[in-house]
């Protein structure tokens, strides 16, 4: 048995990587447990954005609205290699809402977060501007507004690797399958991916398990009643062949009431989503969710209800889904139940506490784990340091966010190196990527060469830095490159990961 650790975290998403991220910051010892690979449930199955989220002005989320507008541009800064800006065009439908109260709405939006560096809203005539090009006629008139677009998986990672530089020890695959209150301490068991067991002790235990956090709640051992309930929603996705030009993505309203996104994704793809589907409360019911014919069906119409060109599922080159863990508002309406996170605090000083952490979004993420610590550490009698407002995440330390240089400035380095290759690396690892490029002179000094762009000595990394132990953790998580190769070149990652690993 070793020495109590301050905090032990259960839940490699989102949150936990951002509340380990801030602890390790502050000098606790920090343990993570994840009991598969970092980002495998809800947050890899996101809608990629990075926003303040324009529709909960209907339901006056206000403050929720505002704090995600102030993070948009903290995590742009942050990481400006895997979160980029992107205009949004939003087509005015003349039997949804009305013009006045989008205009409204938008107005709210840029001046709720103290917008600096994003452009602002603007009206758009759709039957000249570019934007309206891929519309129907009927849609004449809308307007294009700012937001982020993020590598979701990819922001987790950097989390952990961040939590990790400052002395966190991020365990993936890693189960917690017992927790006991003893007086000031939590005894925990973990149970690791090849049956070998650990106890740790801690001074204090964060909850944040994501579609599994009341299922974990209820296993702790000497807590008090549950002061927060869940509700799963489900949420799909699906990947079409790129079929219209321009960066910029759209946003439709549906006949229901909700809001549907087209983004461009990958280069080659459009991004389309999401559903709003309640599920029943058992998680592991929905582990490895699959797409419905009907969520397809939907999505299909209701981006054909505004684009000339008509979206089928046989176009449908990939689809994912995930199940959100919202805190239940009592809403009735699945689409309206809050993204707001709560957090419940249970014990003190004398009684080791648990933080459980219900809802939220990847957005909210870092402010979410600054007010965590700020209970927390009230409850270890010290006070909460800020500082994780201004610190660039992993490979996000280039100077003024000004990325096109930085990858210039790469390419002058390795002239030898494909510009393709230079581009994607500098996107998924930015300031890093010279610890996959090394020495390189020529692809061949990279190692084995997989197909496409993809070399062994951006394997290595991913196994010694980013945790990766499989292909679909390299493949579907740390990047999207599964949807660029063919399935030998995924066999043979795949296979060269497991060798690798086992070595």
């Amino acid at each position: 048995m070793t020495d109590p650790i301050d905090l032990l975290i259960i839940g490699g998403g989102i949150n936990g990587t951002a509340i380990a991220r801030d602890a390790a910051g502050q000098g606790l010892s920090v343990i993570l447990c994840e009991k598969d690979d970092l980002a495998s449930a809800t947050s890899s199955a996101s809608t990629k954005l990075i926003h303040g989220g324009l529709r909960y002005l209907e339901y006056y989320e206000f403050r929720l609205v505002r704090e995600s507008l102030i993070e948009r541009e903290r995590l742009l800064r942050a990481a400006p290699h895997i979160i980029r800006p992107i205009r949004f065009v939003l087509p005015h439908h003349q039997g949804l809402r009305p013009a006045w109260l989008l205009r409204l709405g938008l107005f709210l939006y840029d001046h709720l977060g103290g917008r600096k560096v994003l452009p602002p809203t603007r009206t758009l005539d759709l039957r000249r501007d570019p934007a309206g090009t891929p519309l129907k006629e009927e849609y004449k008139r809308g307007f294009a507004y700012s937001d982020c677009w993020v590598e979701d998986a990819r922001l987790v990672v950097l989390n952990a690797m961040d939590a990790a530089s400052h002395g966190a020890d991020i365990q993936t695959r890693t189960e917690v399958t017992s927790a006991r209150r003893d007086g000031a301490l939590w005894a925990i068991r973990l149970t690791n991916h090849k049956g070998e067991h650990q106890t740790v002790k801690a001074r204090a235990l964060v909850n944040a398990a994501g579609p599994w956090a009341a299922k974990v709640r209820d296993m702790l051992e000497g807590t008090g009643p549950r002061q927060a309930d869940m509700r799963l929603v489900k949420g799909s996705h699906i990947v079409v062949p790129r079929f219209y030009e321009g960066e910029h993505a759209y946003i439709f309203q549906n006949s229901d009431g909700r809001i549907v996104f087209a983004i461009p994704y990958e280069e080659r793809f459009t991004l389309i989503g999401t559903t709003d589907i309640p599920v029943s409360s058992d998680p592991d019911a929905h582990a490895g969710c699959a797409i419905l014919d009907e969520e397809v069906q939907y999505l299909c119409a209701a981006v054909g209800d505004y684009f000339s060109h008509q979206v089928t599922p046989k176009d449908v080159v990939w689809s994912f889904c995930g199940v959100r863990p919202l805190y239940d508002d009592k809403a009735q309406d699945a689409s309206a139940v809050t993204r707001d996170y709560v957090l419940t605090l249970d014990g003190d000083s004398n009684n080791a506490p648990v933080l459980s952490v219900f809802g939220g979004k990847i957005t909210t993420s870092r402010k979410l784990a600054e007010h965590s610590m700020a209970l927390l550490l009230k409850t270890m009698g010290r006070k909460a340091r800020k500082w994780t407002a201004t610190a660039p995440l992993p490979g996000g330390d280039i100077a003024d966010a000004a990325f096109v240089a930085f990858i210039a400035y790469i390419q002058k380095d390795y002239p030898g190196i494909p510009s393709t290759l230079i581009n994607r690396l500098g996107y998924a690892y930015g300031t890093r990527s010279r610890q996959i490029l090394g020495k390189a002179r020529t692809p061949v000094d990279l190692g084995m060469h997989f197909g496409a762009d993809v070399y062994e000595a951006e394997l290595r990394y991913l196994i010694k830095e980013e945790w990766a132990r499989t292909g679909d953790d390299v493949l579907w998580r740390r990047s999207k490159l599964g949807l660029h190769l063919d399935a030998d070149v995924r066999k043979a990652i795949s296979l060269w990961m497991a060798n690798a690993v086992a070595d």
